[in-house]
């Protein structure tokens, strides 16, 4: 993976240029964004999609303990922004508008906001061509169980689709006896109708980089990647992501963290079995990611690679 990650950036490294993009969302939380604030859901980000407990019950703000990715660093390479850990317990079953437990669901969900909700930041970061850019990196402390499917990135319309995706582990099924995917330690990039455009193995110990850029008039996707400290580089040309709706109702709110789905039970109807959100098998474990690097940014000029440099968009 990293030869080929290196062929491909020697390829593309006359593309690069020096050159500040549009940033439409910043969530790179400084130093001085404190536990409080993610309890009170302090500007960039809503933190009430959780458990019951608080908000800094789940999600743990690192400090200058962790390095985040390095992608993003100023001279002379400081870290400005800290790593945002994002953890599921048994508690970890949310209850919409204070109603209907999904106890299907261990979730903890980030949500990109702006003035206390995502709605006005919807217009500002889902309009013409945008990159939603995001690291993410194990936690070897708090172990995903990958007999389960994990949601972790995506941007969610009302309809409950969502735009693009990014998941761990193996997709639910209502078969009783199915069983775990050889690619479940895979992350895979998914568009609307969950078609894989990418894959890449979840490695721990390193950060995984990834952009994933949205042509919302055109309804078309293309997919950046990168390890560590290595620039992001294309990994898919853009593909047409047409089962999407148009217009509004094709827009949602921008979500990552730790979604975990059920395993069917098998002595739940048949009915039952096929409500991934209010049924099914949870562990009660403890699990969790790291996150850094999360911003959205226009492509007025270019995608942003790393290290002050610029790429051209992924084009047809």
């Amino acid at each position: 993976m990293l030869a080929r990650i290196s062929k491909l950036l020697v390829l593309a490294a006359a593309s690069l240029r020096i050159a500040a993009t549009p940033v439409l969302f910043d969530g790179r939380l400084p130093l001085s964004y404190t536990q409080a604030d993610l309890d009170n859901s302090v500007e960039p980000f809503l933190t009430v999609v959780k458990g019951s407990e608080s908000a800094s019950h789940y999600t743990r703000l690192e400090g200058s303990s962790m390095a985040p990715t390095p992608l993003w660093r100023t001279f002379p390479f400081k870290a400005d922004e800290q790593v945002i850990s994002v953890s599921i317990d048994n508690t970890s079953v949310f209850l919409p508008g204070g109603t209907n437990p999904q106890y299907g669901f261990r979730r903890t969900d980030i949500i990109a906001e702006l003035n206390g909700s995502p709605d006005p930041l919807i217009p500002v970061i889902e309009n013409g061509t945008t990159v939603f850019h995001f690291s993410i990196k194990a936690d070897t402390k708090r172990p995903l169980n990958y007999t389960h499917e994990y949601q972790i990135v995506f941007i969610e319309p009302n309809d409950g689709s969502h735009i693009f995706g990014v998941q761990l582990g193996t997709p639910f099924s209502s078969d009783p006896n199915s069983r775990p995917t050889k690619d479940n330690h895979f992350f895979k990039v998914l568009d609307h109708s969950l078609n894989i455009l990418f894959e890449t193995p979840f490695l721990p110990a390193v950060w995984h980089n990834f952009a994933v850029q949205v042509d919302w008039e055109a309804r078309t996707l293309g997919v950046w990647y990168s390890l560590e400290a290595l620039p992001l580089i294309p990994v898919t040309h853009l593909v047409e992501n047409t089962s999407e709706q148009t217009g509004d109702a094709g827009k949602g709110e921008f979500h990552f963290g730790v979604l975990k789905l059920p395993l069917v039970d098998p002595n739940d109807t048949p009915a039952q079995q096929g409500d991934v959100v209010h049924f099914g098998i949870q562990e009660g474990t403890t699990e969790g990611l790291h996150y850094s690097g999360v911003f959205v940014e226009s492509v007025a000029k270019g995608v942003s690679v790393g290290y002050g440099l610029n790429g051209a968009p992924i084009r047809k």
